[in-house]
């Protein structure tokens, strides 16, 4: 019988990618669909690339009856998460796009999102949702908070090396670009194409990216001691993708075989052979992840290569996979896709 599935907040890119993944999902039915401006189109009209697939009209979140729904993915805007999930009926798994519940600590969520944490209670129970590395907990939890997508792209980088005492964590720097989807449908200035198209540019400069509360918070618990990374996003004038380049001392092939091992039933992370470096346009539209490592031309000094695409394994892929293990479905159903190139 097919689990059913309430989408929150569905007209945006990341909903969209949700519902292009489940219509060929074998297990899942879409029984609902909300939106707030778009309430009452269908998502033929809002998206036109999802005109054959059968789905339900786009409703606000207090029409839909949520008593026969298994499963509700979360693809709302930051801070208003927080107390629409708290209204839900408790028999409800969530699955959390947000950042509403990435942060163990409330303390941290004030500090790195500017407002105090509206459901600390339900924060307790939230299971953080890198599913490589939370898989036990993910199984079991009824609210799962998936990660960023660019804290996901470094924490692939990175997680086996800390683990393994690979790499001297006092001097890390991940150098990233992204792609414009990550900053969301709504309109904004800055994101129009006459004034991204042909150039890219740095933000969140010098230690203010809200991610960094998400490096620092797991990669201080892996550690066991307080890890602060230097990270730089760069906006790119592309759609989809990011590329993380990570500077690290550490022995390179070392560090590549550490990846190797760490990544070798993984079925979503591909690490390439020593030397070859991954490219956004080989992950577009896909749920994987490629890794490469090279050594840099000074000694003890290595450089690992991240690409995957921001809306599909850092976003709703990542999701998919967090519901399948949560409603005891094989972990890669309606993922296996491959990307799409040229």
């Amino acid at each position: 019988m097919a689990h059913k599935i309430a989408i929150l907040g569905a007209s945006g890119y990341t909903g969209a990618e949700l519902v292009r993944l489940l219509s060929t999902h074998p297990s899942y039915d879409i029984v609902a669909l909300s939106a707030d401006r778009k309430a009452g189109q269908s998502m033929g009209q809002v998206f036109p690339h999802l005109r054959h697939v059968d789905l339900p009209v786009l409703v606000k979140i207090d029409e839909i009856d949520f008593s026969g729904v298994d499963l509700v993915f979360c693809a709302l805007p930051h801070a208003t998460t927080q107390n629409v999930i708290k209204a839900l009926p408790s028999h409800l798994k969530v699955v959390d796009l947000s950042a509403d519940f990435r942060l163990r600590d409330p303390a941290d969520y004030e500090k790195w999102y500017g407002q105090p944490h509206a459901a600390v209670e339900m924060q307790r129970e939230a299971v953080y949702g890198l599913t490589e590395f939370y898989r036990d907990d993910i199984r079991a939890a009824r609210l799962v908070a998936c990660t960023g997508c660019n804290a996901a792209t470094g924490q692939f980088a990175l997680r086996p090396l800390i683990s393994a005492g690979l790499i001297d964590l006092d001097d890390i720097i991940i150098d990233l670009k992204t792609g414009v989807s990550g900053a969301g449908r709504s309109p904004k200035e800055n994101l129009l194409h006459a004034e991204l198209s042909e150039g890219t540019h740095a933000y969140g400069v010098g230690g203010v990216h809200r991610h960094l509360g998400e490096f620092d918070q797991e990669f201080s618990k892996l550690a066991g001691r307080k890890v602060e990374v230097q990270f730089t996003p760069h906006l790119l004038p592309a759609n989809r993708g990011i590329l993380a380049t990570v500077y690290v001392k550490g022995d390179p092939q070392a560090i590549h075989a550490e990846l190797s091992r760490a990544y070798a039933d993984e079925p979503f992370l591909v690490v390439l052979p020593f030397g070859e470096h991954p490219s956004t346009r080989h992950v577009r539209g896909g749920n994987f992840v490629h890794l490469g490592v090279a050594g840099d031309r000074r000694s003890g000094r290595a450089i690992v290569i991240a690409a995957l695409d921001n809306l599909t394994k850092g976003s709703s892929g990542q999701a998919i996979q967090n519901a399948n293990l949560m409603l005891g479905e094989e972990e890669t159903a309606g993922l296996m896709l491959a990307p799409v190139f040229p």
